[in-house]
């Protein structure tokens, strides 16, 4: 069995390469993220707040059932 020092020294250059060029990849990756997303998410608004949802009417428990199927489509419950 010969053991090529070239061939080693070529495989080891790989690796050495593809550590490299990861890090410099997940780096960019991290600094992306860092552009993208906003600077505090969980922070509270600022402005006024102003309440966009409704109560949701009583279910028609005690309807035919065409209104009791359009309850369903409508609200999803």
């Amino acid at each position: 069995m010969v053991i090529s020092f070239k061939s080693w020294v070529s495989r080891l250059l790989f690796v050495v390469l593809f550590a490299v060029l990861l890090v410099i990849v997940s780096g960019g990756y991290r600094w992306l993220l860092d552009v993208v997303s906003p600077m505090y998410p969980y922070q509270k608004p600022k402005g006024d707040a102003h309440k966009v949802l409704q109560q949701v009417p009583s279910s028609p428990d005690h309807g035919n059932s065409a209104n009791r199927l359009r309850w369903f489509y409508w609200y999803g419950e």
